[in-house]
């Protein structure tokens, strides 16, 4: 089974909602794991077929 990564970095807690529902759903699919952009090590992105970065945006560029 593919294994899917999903990382994220939230300060009001928004984004980690985003990426805690896309996990949900993921989840009745494939194999799915959720860190935080500070606990995500290279490993994690090695062992991952696919991946989602979510992050707020700030002046035009992604936070975290």
């Amino acid at each position: 089974m593919a294994k899917l990564l999903i990382v994220y970095h939230s300060l009001t807690g928004g984004s980690r909602q985003m990426a805690e529902a896309a996990a949900a759903a993921a989840r009745e699919e494939t194999e799915t794991v959720l860190k935080t952009a500070a606990n995500a090590k290279p490993e994690d992105l090695l062992g991952a077929d696919g991946y989602i970065f979510c992050a707020p945006e700030n002046l035009a560029a992604l936070s975290g």
